[in-house]
C-alpha cells in the first residue's frame, strides 16, 4: 500500500464517516452485480434478516428490497458490505422498536385514541421511502392495521371531546352570568369582603378549568373571557371608588377624633370638674364616625387614658367625701335610733316636736357621701315623718271646728227624727198597724246608725 493510499485509509478506531442519504427510488435490474453478502459473517447485534432484504452494489450503495423492486437506502463507503447493510438494518430496528412500542401503548389503553393514531400516521410516513434495510411492507401493514382500529376508538373520543368542551362552555358560561350578575346589583349596598371573596373563587374556578379542562375553541374562549373581564372591571372600579370614599371618610374622623383627644387631654389640670366637659366630648367622639379599626384603635386608647384620669381623680375625692362622711353616717344614724320615740308618743304636740328638733339635728349634719347612702338615710327618716303626718290628718278631722259643727248640727237633726220616729212607732203599735209599726223601726234603726257614725 502507498504512503497516498495509507493516508486515506480510515482508521479503524475512529467512528465510521455518516452514510450518504439515499436518492429517489430507482428500480434496479436483479442482474446488478452484488457483493455476496450472505458469505460474510453475521454483523453484530444479530442482524441475520439483513441479507434477506438488503443488498450492497459494487460502487457500495445499499439496497432495500420492496416487493419485486429494490431501492437504493444510501452509501456506506467507509465500511465493509456487512457493515453497511448492519447500520440501515439497525435503522429499521429503530423504526421496529417504534412500532412495537405504539402498538404496546395501545393495547395497553390509557392513552389517548387520537394522539396514537396521530402518531400512527407519523410513523407510517417515517417507514415509507425509509432509509432503512429490513421488511419495511409488513411494518407499514402493522401501521395500517393499528391506525384502523384506532380510527374508531378516535371518533368515539373526538366525540366525548366535543362534549367535554360543550360542558366546559357552559360551566364557564355559568362563572361568566354569576359575575355579570355581581356587577349588576347595587354595589353601593353591597358587602365587598363577601363581593371579593366570591369574584375571587369565580376567577379560580375560571383558572381551574382553563388548565385542567378541555381546551375551548378560541372564539368563544375570547368571548367569555371578554365578559368576564368586563364585569370584573365593573365591580373593580366600583370597590375602588366604594374605599376611596371610604378612606376620606376614615380621614375627616381620623382628624376630627385626632382634635377631641388633644382637648381631652387638655381637661387634665380642672380634674373632678373636667368630667361634664369630658362627657360632652364623649358625645361628639360617637358622632364623629369611624376612622378605621387601628387608627380608631389607638385614638381611642389615649381618649379614654384622658378620661380615665378625671375619673380616678373623681374616685379619690369619692374616698375623700365617703371618709369624711363616716362621723355623719353614725350621728343620723342615732337620731334615727332616736326618732323611733315619735311614733311612740301619744301626744301629737310632744311627737311634732320630738321630730322637729331631730330634723334640726339631721340638717346640721351636712351632707353624706356617696349620695346612695345618705338618699337611704333619708327615706328611713321619711317613713317616721309620714306615719307622724298621717296621724296629724286623722287628729285634725277629728278636732276641726267646722267639721265638728257640722256634725253637732246632723246629730240634733237625727235625734229630733228619731224622737219623732218613736212617737210614730208607738202610735202605730196602738193602732195595731203591723206596717207602719214594720216601717217606722227600718226608719228608726237607719237614723240610730247614722247617729253612732257621726258621734265616732
Amino acid at each position: 500500500m502507498s504512503a497516498e493510499e495509507s493516508a486515506n485509509t480510515p482508521d479503524p478506531t475512529s467512528h465510521p464517516a455518516a452514510p450518504v442519504p439515499a436518492p429517489p427510488r430507482v428500480p434496479r435490474p436483479p442482474s446488478s452485480p452484488l457483493k455476496p453478502a450472505a458469505a460474510a459473517a453475521a454483523p453484530a447485534g444479530g442482524h441475520s434478516d439483513a441479507a434477506k432484504w438488503g443488498r450492497v452494489a459494487e460502487n457500495g450503495a445499499v439496497e432495500v428490497r420492496e416487493g419485486d423492486a429494490w431501492r437504493v437506502v444510501g452509501e456506506y463507503p467507509d465500511g465493509t458490505p456487512d457493515e453497511a447493510l448492519a447500520y440501515f438494518a439497525r435503522k429499521f430496528d429503530d423504526l421496529a422498536f417504534k412500532v412495537r412500542t405504539l402498538e404496546q401503548r395501545a393495547a395497553a389503553g390509557g392513552a389517548a385514541a387520537g394522539e396514537l393514531a396521530a402518531q400512527a400516521r407519523h410513523l407510517t410516513g417515517e417507514v415509507t421511502d425509509a432509509a432503512a434495510v429490513g421488511d419495511l411492507a409488513a411494518l407499514r401493514g402493522r401501521l395500517d392495521a393499528l391506525t384502523a382500529s384506532l380510527a374508531e376508538a378516535s371518533a368515539a373520543e373526538a366525540e366525548q371531546n366535543r362534549a367535554a368542551v360543550d360542558q366546559a362552555i357552559a360551566e364557564r358560561t355559568a362563572i361568566v352570568e354569576r359575575a355579570e350578575a355581581i356587577a349588576a346589583q347595587d354595589l353601593s349596598k353591597v358587602q365587598w369582603k363577601q363581593v371579593t371573596g366570591e369574584l375571587t373563587e369565580l376567577f379560580d374556578s375560571w383558572q381551574s378549568q382553563q388548565q385542567n379542562g378541555p381546551r375551548i375553541p378560541k372564539g368563544p374562549a375570547n368571548q367569555l373571557w371578554k365578559r368576564f373581564r368586563d364585569a370584573r372591571a365593573t365591580v373593580d372600579r366600583q370597590r375602588r371608588a366604594f374605599y376611596a370614599d371610604l378612606d376620606e371618610h376614615h380621614k375627616a374622623a381620623r382628624d376630627a377624633k385626632s382634635r377631641l383627644v388633644e382637648r381631652a387631654e387638655a381637661l387634665a389640670p380642672r380634674g373632678v370638674d373636667g368630667i361634664p366637659a369630658y362627657r360632652a366630648l364623649l358625645d361628639e367622639w360617637k358622632a364623629a364616625g369611624r376612622a378605621g379599626r387601628k387608627a380608631d384603635d389607638a385614638l381611642w386608647a389615649k381618649f379614654k387614658a384622658a378620661g380615665d384620669a378625671l375619673y380616678a381623680a373623681r374616685a379619690e375625692q369619692s374616698a375623700a367625701e365617703e371618709a369624711e362622711s363616716a362621723p355623719r353616717i353614725e350621728i343620723r344614724e342615732a337620731l334615727l335610733v332616736e326618732a323611733k320615740a315619735v311614733g311612740d308618743e301619744a301626744d301629737l304636740g310632744k311627737a311634732r316636736a320630738l321630730l322637729t328638733r331631730i330634723q334640726r339635728k339631721w340638717d346640721d349634719t351636712g351632707r353624706i357621701f356617696p349620695r346612695d347612702k345618705e338618699r337611704a338615710l333619708d327615706d328611713r327618716l321619711r317613713v317616721i315623718e309620714q306615719a307622724l303626718k298621717s296621724r296629724e290628718e286623722v287628729d285634725w278631722k277629728r278636732n276641726n271646728p267646722e267639721t265638728k259643727a257640722r256634725a253637732d248640727g246632723m246629730s240634733r237633726q237625727l235625734l229630733d227624727a228619731i224622737e219623732k220616729l218613736e212617737a210614730e212607732h208607738a202610735a202605730a203599735e196602738k193602732a195595731g198597724d203591723a206596717a207602719a209599726v214594720k216601717a217606722a223601726a227600718e226608719a228608726l234603726e237607719a237614723r240610730r246608725s247614722w247617729l253612732r257614725a257621726l258621734d265616732g
